[in-house]
């Protein structure tokens, strides 16, 4: 009786598979199993009026317009510090002192010693006056006179330079002297650097020298502050080539008033050299490139159309379009890969 069962359960379940077989093969075969051409999913944007500016782009290291060594303008010991690396200082403050009581005795000694000569040469011009003296001792006596005073003028100008000041106004960014440190002549004590406004040099190739001209507009980017730009403008363009490397030297002063910017910084440098204002623009990834040949797929209706362009000026997002597709037409921005020339779209995206 169990045989049996197992029998019959074994033709049902071939009965059923044969019959599943039979289906599917019709299915396959049969009118309404035919198949239907996919709708390409896409997003497309419409070909607008803009402005689109055209860059010359290079890199620089950032430098100071003023970067200045202060040294020591007499000798002595130092006796005071009165700033510190990162310190503001202005033109004409005093950085540090040095000792300076020989000086100061020197002083007193020449102030006396004109003091009497002084007074020695208007009693003789009195005399001179009165003709009670020749000529000579009259000259003497000037003379005298005015070689002490340019004596007494001279150690004054020494105790002076005892304080040593800025020569430009900027950052303190570097100390070297310390307190006590016997300080020699012309020896460097500090630097300092103004940073507003900071200078990016370019060497642009002869061949591009055409396109800058002093005054343009050119935007700053550095690694270390990778959200901010900083803008500024060409102020100077050498008047010669480097004949060793065929470049020309370019000069474009950054304002820096935030003190954001750092000499030493790597910097890319985008100067604009040109504008096209209302010009048809398009998104940059609406563009294909096969062959040297900028290509677009061009909406109409549901259908897409393969479109060759010319391109002008391109920036980070746009691109222009001088040839090849009109004002409000609509192009595909995304899926452009899937799609082949009268293929069937589904716009997700305007």
């Amino acid at each position: 009786m169990k045989k049996s069962n197992l029998i019959t359960g074994i033709i049902l379940i071939s009965i059923l598979l044969f019959s599943a077989g039979c289906g599917g093969k019709n299915g396959k075969n049969g009118k309404n199993g035919e198949d239907e051409k996919t709708l390409i999913p896409i997003e497309v944007a419409v070909v607008d009026l803009g402005d689109i500016a055209a860059f010359y782009n290079g890199t620089a290291t950032l430098e100071a317009e003023e970067d200045a060594q202060v040294v020591a303008k007499v000798g002595g010991v130092v006796q005071e510090i009165l700033v510190e690396e990162g310190d503001q200082v202005k033109a004409g403050d005093v950085l540090a002192r040095l000792d300076g009581e020989v000086l100061s005795v020197e002083l007193a000694q020449a102030e006396a010693r004109l003091q009497r000569l002084a007074e020695d040469f208007k009693r003789k011009n009195t005399l001179f006056q009165k003709d009670a003296i020749s000529i000579e001792l009259f000259q003497l006596a000037k003379y005298d006179y005015e070689s002490q005073k340019a004596a007494r003028d001279l150690v004054k100008l020494n105790l002076d330079y005892t304080a040593i000041r800025a020569p430009i106004s900027g950052i303190v960014t570097e100390r070297q002297i310390k307190i006590g440190n016997m300080v020699l002549t012309n020896a460097i004590a500090f630097r300092i650097t103004d940073f507003d406004p900071l200078l990016a040099i370019l060497y642009v190739p002869e061949r591009e020298i055409g396109k800058l001209a002093v005054g343009q507009t050119a935007m700053v980017k550095v690694d270390a502050l990778t959200k901010n730009e900083f803008k500024g403008v060409i102020d100077r363009i050498s008047p010669i080539v480097d004949s060793r490397t065929g470049t020309v030297k370019v000069t474009i002063e950054i304002s820096n008033p935030s003190r954001q910017l750092i000499a030493g910084m790597f910097s890319r440098v985008s100067i604009i050299f040109d504008v096209h204002e209302k010009t048809p623009l398009i998104p940059r990834e609406a563009i294909i490139t096969e062959d040297d040949e900028s290509l677009v797929f061009v909406v109409r209706d549901t259908v897409v159309y393969r479109q060759t362009v010319e391109t002008g000026y391109v920036n980070t997002t746009h691109i222009e379009i001088t040839n090849g597709i009109a004002l409000n037409d609509t192009v595909v921005v995304t899926g452009q890969g899937s799609l082949k020339d009268s293929a069937l779209i589904d716009i997700i995206s305007n």
